[in-house]
């Protein structure tokens, strides 16, 4: 997936995204499917309208096949667990493409649709990407009323490709002790409370630590007012926004090249890996960090259903799994490479 993104759209690189209102008639559009965007900023040229994106296809940004629309204005909201609030005020309809949808509230539920695997009882179901109906209702709806001044942005694109080139400057920066430890801290997000803990962790870490981030926990790092613009004694970002869930893969090219150039394995860089999980692509993301032998992974806010109590004691004794605790006590042992 990650070679056919870049193969169809560019490879990503970092860009800034506006995260605030920019007048006019609007669609907006949540989920993963790039493809399902590429074909509605097709079908919108011209037209007037202005295309946001929510949650996971915030990444969409980043890849110059689909940045060069002018009208992929920016980005709305956060993840998808939010969306019941977040699509309610949105002055426009909404398409979800693949993976997550909630049952819809009544005031946006006649401009709400699904499209591809994605569905849900009493939304209007689009075939074959075409969006004529969506955009009939974009130029019937309100839109937005005013360009909100100033602006505000968020920097997305640190994939591998963008990350391994500052490899050397990363490296550099851990031997001088400007960078005290790297910290990844992304996964699936969920409304529990207690993944407050994520939001916690980042804020409460060393100034002098870089934080890697990915999938839809990002949002508990990339809205935070202590962490947005920091930057590290070098100048690099402190928070490097790598993508989708699936661009994990993005953070496992750069753990093993990083490894490589030091010639040491994962598990003796100054990495320690914090990750929310809520089932799904979470599974495959942790199954692919064991077969790699990672170690000292931290687990919540809860650990999986999945995970019984013999394979815990497996992956307690082989891999020295666990959950997440006390954000101080975690960050104390962390920084210590436990």
């Amino acid at each position: 997936l990650d070679e056919a993104h870049a193969n169809t759209f560019g490879a990503p690189e970092p860009t800034e995204v506006k995260v605030t209102a920019t007048k006019g008639k609007c669609i907006l559009v949540s989920g993963h499917d790039l493809v399902d965007l590429e074909a509605l900023l097709k079908q919108t040229e011209g037209k007037g309208i202005n295309v946001y994106t929510h949650g996971e296809m915030l990444p969409a940004h980043s890849y110059p096949g689909l940045k060069k629309y002018p009208h992929l204005v920016g980005n709305y909201g956060t993840a998808w667990q939010n969306q019941k609030f977040e699509f309610a005020g949105f002055p426009g309809p909404i398409i979800v493409t693949t993976n997550c949808i909630l049952e819809p509230r009544r005031m946006y539920r006649d401009r709400i649709y699904s499209i591809n695997e994605v569905g849900v009882s009493g939304v209007k179901h689009l075939q074959n990407r075409d969006f004529t109906e969506v955009i009939e209702k974009a130029q019937s709806c309100k839109g937005f009323p005013k360009t909100i001044e100033p602006a505000g942005y968020h920097t997305v694109g640190f994939n591998h490709r963008a990350v391994l080139p500052m490899a050397g400057d990363v490296i550099d920066a851990v031997q001088k002790g400007i960078i005290s430890r790297i910290f990844l801290i992304g996964g699936c997000d969920g409304s529990q409370f207690d993944r407050n803990y994520f939001t916690e962790l980042a804020e409460e870490l060393p100034d002098d630590t870089l934080i890697l981030t990915l999938g839809c926990a990002k949002n508990r790092l990339i809205h935070s007012e202590k962490l947005i613009n920091q930057t590290l004694g070098n100048g690099m970002p402190r928070v490097l926004d790598m993508g989708q869930c699936n661009d994990s893969y993005s953070a496992i090219v750069v753990a093993t090249e990083l490894a490589k150039a030091l010639d040491c394995t994962v598990n003796d860089l100054p990495l320690s890996l914090c990750l929310s999980h809520l089932e799904q692509k979470a599974a495959a993301v942790l199954l692919t960090l064991l077969q790699m032998g990672v170690k000292n992974i931290r687990l919540g806010p809860s650990l999986p259903a999945y995970i019984t109590p013999n394979v815990l004691n497996v992956l307690v004794e082989n891999y020295n799994i666990m959950p997440t605790g006390d954000v101080q006590s975690d960050i104390k042992l962390m920084m210590e490479g436990k």
